[in-house]
């Protein structure tokens, strides 16, 4: 009999990450021949991008419910859903779909999640006792492991799986790519010192820049655009948005370096052999950089020889460790048995 799972996570915003990660998931569930309900903020596009799956909208909590009780698994993940950091209410709405399907007596599986932080008093205690009853956790990084472990809560450590993503070699371009999001930190006067390196030190590349999610990205990259040709309007630029994920790997992993600030589009980099330097907005960011050596700069401290340390980065090192992460899905195979 064909199981049926619940995916609950941050769908159909058209996030580069949590996109990928969604397609991850319904490749190795459709693999199994499973029956699969998504919830998607925008249920019409996520639709579109797969067959024979059904979907119900984020709020829609009567058909939500619906789809828990006829379902086997809820699968919660991946990304950092259980944090407060982005809002209380975030973190209280991906709960409450847990509670439902716990309460409804499914078996809930936590899928190479990044935990926390969690600063409120009550966002902990509600995760916790969530979590404990959860069938099977996974994570993705080790504070979050050693959180749960503090919690008396066993998970498995995983690595992200956007590491599952198989990249084909490609030739690479001249071509600087750069993906930038606004967030609290974001001002002119960083944007006004990351076009002046570039174009002292890229003045001959083609600079391409990308908008992963244009609610938050679209603004940031045409001003830095702008900022640009203000200081050179003989440089070459192209700003992508409304990418699929398959045509953002397949322009990412052709350029020669990268700058990026979204976690899994430094994942891609890391994959594809490209030259990264990672913009340090959100602690995951800097974990990353520092696992994999590659430099990082702080968006209000000074860039330092970090343009230098990406040029003269040792590809070779770097791509054994790469080559030495492979997602585990035995964990996951033997939960949904």
């Amino acid at each position: 009999m064909k199981k049926r799972f619940v995916l609950s996570g941050y769908f159909g915003f058209k996030n580069f990450g949590d996109e990928a990660i969604l397609s991850v998931l319904v490749n190795k569930l459709q693999a199994d021949r499973s029956r699969i309900t998504i919830i998607s903020s925008d249920p019409e596009y996520t639709k579109s991008l797969y067959k024979h799956i059904r979907c119900v909208k984020t709020f829609d909590f009567q058909n939500i419910i619906a789809s828990v009780y006829k379902s086997d698994f809820l699968i919660s993940g991946g990304g950092s859903l259980l944090q407060d950091v982005t809002s209380l209410k975030s973190l209280l709405y991906y709960l409450i779909i847990i509670f439902i399907a716990l309460f409804l007596r499914k078996k809930v599986i936590i899928f190479a999640q990044g935990i926390g932080p969690i600063n409120s008093a009550a966002g902990q205690f509600l995760t916790k006792i969530l979590l404990k009853n959860c069938y099977y956790v996974s994570v993705r990084d080790k504070k979050s492991s050693e959180l749960l472990h503090n919690w008396g809560i066993n998970a498995d450590l995983l690595c992200d799986p956007i590491f599952s993503v198989k990249i084909p070699e490609t030739e690479k371009n001249k071509t600087l790519a750069i993906q930038l999001r606004n967030c609290k930190n974001m001002n002119n006067d960083f944007l006004d010192r990351l076009a002046d390196c570039v174009c002292r030190n890229f003045p001959d590349y083609k600079i391409e820049i990308y908008s992963f999610q244009d609610s938050i990205d679209y603004e940031i990259c045409k001003t830095f655009e702008q900022n640009i040709k203000m200081l050179n309007s003989e440089m070459q630029t192209v700003i992508y948005n409304n990418l699929t994920n398959s045509e953002i790997v397949e322009h990412l992993s052709k350029a020669q370096y990268l700058i990026s600030m979204r976690f899994h589009a430094i994942i891609i980099g890391l994959l594809s052999g490209v030259k990264t330097l990672a913009i340090n907005y959100d602690i995951k960011v800097e974990k990353i950089a520092k696992e994999f050596e590659i430099p990082f700069i702080n968006m209000k401290g000074e860039f330092g020889d970090n343009f230098s340390l990406l040029k003269n980065q040792d590809l070779d090192k770097i791509n054994k460790k790469v080559s030495a992460i492979n997602f585990d899905w035995s964990g996951f195979e033997n939960a949904v048995k």
